[in-house]
């Protein structure tokens, strides 16, 4: 797990390497191990490493292959990378390290952009051909790790995060409409490839994109989630589908315990994370560093959920750690979490992700992480409503829009308003073909865009700001697609996840499976008084807030009149929202 940026020119100038090492210097916090830079005519790269793989000099990045005439940055990890060494070596390629960087490197000289499909893993990389000046930009297929773009004159800098790309000169700051409607609408998920900034853009998932020395580009998506029954899944039942998905949920997990340091778990105390704890032990891993965050109570609204892991700690005899934290810490590190936010991130457990990283980091590397299995297995609350819907994209914005597009205009500022795009982007979604239960649709668009834009980013974004790598065996590609497969009634059964949960009961104690769903609480955003009030508003009557002239001051006004009554669908608060956005814009010297 690494953090990546360069810089290509069309006007056969050369590179700024002061940008490169501008951006360098920003992601030090993903990769705080060692650091390079290469330039080579028209193109300038760096890389920030943490050592998880090759833990020598040899797996070094930028690598170049000069036999090749190839060099590459890469951030994410390929687990079948020995599978497909052995394959490389057989079609005649020599091997100098023992990571999986140069297996990525050799692939695409064998395979060319086909490469892609041959690996099991997250990854964001550049590469590029030494001859033809030919850049190669590539994404994992559910967008586990980033990848940010931003067009600058005659030329194209790219980067881990965000705030990276706004270290250099050059960018467009301006506020993206379309992606500020989601923001405000879609529960703060802005999909690819748009960002909050005009200027910045994203590479979507499961795309490559071929770069020419001219500035000329193209885009190939190579990786669709198909929904529904094949071969002879319309022979299989219940218990069927509990068989196959445990054992290819064995699979994803024993993936991603390649390492040549220790594997840990976020515990939170759910299923899916008790799952993979479950699951590690059965392959015979002992002392099993496991780790849970709590906060306190407000309102009567617990903050932890110590009482579930404790439970699998102790069945399974890990190596656990508590970790409690109270409104004294929690207040101080908000800043220090936005600035960790690629994107302003609205969701409240962002700030306990950045704190139980925080302490993670200290004992592990590596670590596996439940995220994911709501948005594949069906285990949200909106979910089985959807199977008998007649108009599905109507109660999907129902259920998960923070505001319809009435209360948008209300909101924000009258230049900023035009089309209501986040009900337009879900209709698109659900009519586009490959799924036909409603159901399906609503998975589709949450695996393939809200989790990629939400969840996982927050994963990303919260752990690799202590250069700690989470890796997410619900996302292994396979097993997604596996889900897509199961009937829609068998996903839903048992309020949600229905297969997941019987499966899961040869392996985790029956409490933890049976137990009310829940979230990761972090009440003090959600029902804001007191300093957490006083923050919010400091921010939202900033000199620079006033000026920036996001929000209507009667829209605000009446959000501070009373915080607690202004709660979304999904029990967020709206009131937290336009502050997070307005602090996070704040905190990256967005000027207005």
């Amino acid at each position: 797990m690494c953090g990546i940026c360069g810089e290509i020119r069309f006007d056969g100038r050369p590179p700024s390497i002061d940008a490169i090492a501008r951006m360098n210097d920003l992601l030090f916090p993903r990769g705080p191990d060692g650091s390079g830079i290469f330039q080579a005519r028209h193109l300038a790269v760096g890389h920030r490493r943490l050592k998880i793989l090759d833990l020598s000099e040899h797996a070094q990045q930028p690598m170049v292959d000069n036999e090749l005439g190839l060099g590459i940055v890469f951030n994410g990890c390929i687990y079948n990378f020995r599978d497909l060494r052995v394959q490389l070596q057989g079609l005649g390629h020599r091997f100098f390290s023992d990571g999986d960087t140069e297996v990525i490197l050799k692939a695409y000289a064998a395979w060319g952009a086909d490469c892609v499909e041959h690996f099991q893993g997250m990854f964001a990389f550049a590469i590029w051909e030494r001859d033809s000046g030919r850049l190669f930009l590539a994404r994992d297929r559910l967008g586990i790790k980033p990848l940010y773009y931003a067009e600058i004159d005659a030329g194209l800098r790219f980067a881990s995060t965000l705030p990276a790309l706004l270290a250099t000169d050059g960018i467009d700051r301006s506020i993206d409409p379309v992606a500020l409607h989601h923001y405000m609408s879609f529960h703060a998920v802005v999909p690819a490839p748009h960002t909050i900034l005009a200027g910045v853009r994203k590479l979507p998932p499961a795309t490559v994109r071929m770069i020419e020395p001219d500035g000329r580009s193209r885009d190939h998506c190579y990786w669709r989630l198909q929904f529904g029954p094949r071969g002879d899944d319309r022979e299989r039942d219940y218990v069927d589908w509990q068989d196959i998905t445990l054992q290819a949920l064995r699979k994803a997990v024993e993936r991603r315990l390649v390492a040549d340091v220790p594997v840990g778990v976020l515990l939170s105390g759910g299923l899916d994370s008790s799952l993979i704890v479950g699951l590690l032990a059965e392959q015979g891993q002992h002392g099993l560093s496991t780790f849970s965050v709590g906060f306190e109570a407000v309102d009567g609204e617990a903050g932890d959920e110590f009482q579930y892991s404790d439970i699998v700690a102790r069945h399974f005899a890990t190596d656990h750690h508590q970790i409690r934290v109270d409104s004294a810490r929690l207040l101080p590190a908000l800043d220090r979490c936005i600035t960790a936010m690629s994107e302003p991130m609205v969701s409240h457990d962002v700030i306990g992700f950045y704190l139980l990283s925080e302490q993670v980091s200290q004992h592990v590397k590596v670590v596996q992480s439940g995220q994911g299995a709501d948005e594949v297995f069906a285990g949200y609350h909106w979910y089985p409503p959807l199977l008998a819907s007649i108009d599905p994209a109507a109660d999907y914005a129902g259920v998960f829009f923070d505001r319809d597009h009435a209360e948008y205009a209300q909101a924000v500022n009258p230049e900023l308003v035009s089309d209501d795009f986040s009900r337009t982007l879900v209709e698109r979604h659900f009519a586009a073909p490959g799924a036909q239960q409603p159901v399906d649709k609503a998975l589709r668009l949450d695996t393939q865009v809200m989790l990629v834009d939400d969840p996982v980013k927050r994963v990303d974004n919260m752990t690799m700001a202590w250069g700690l790598e989470a890796r997410v065996p619900f996302l292994d590609h396979e097993l997604v697609e596996l889900a897509a497969r199961i009937p829609a009634e068998h996903k839903i059964a048992s309020g949600g996840k229905g297969v997941l949960k019987e499966a899961a009961r040869s392996v985790i104690p029956a409490a933890v499976i049976d137990r009310p769903k829940g979230y990761f609480p972090v009440p003090a955003l959600k029902y804001l008084e007191g300093p957490y009030l006083d923050y919010v508003t400091e921010t939202l009557e900033a000199p620079a807030a006033r000026q920036r002239g996001l929000f209507r001051d009667a829209y605000v006004a009446g959000l501070l009149a009373d915080p607690k009554a202004h709660i979304t669908p999904l029990r967020g608060s709206k009131l937290w929202q336009i502050a997070l956005l307005e602090r996070w814009l704040q905190q990256h010297g967005v000027a207005a």
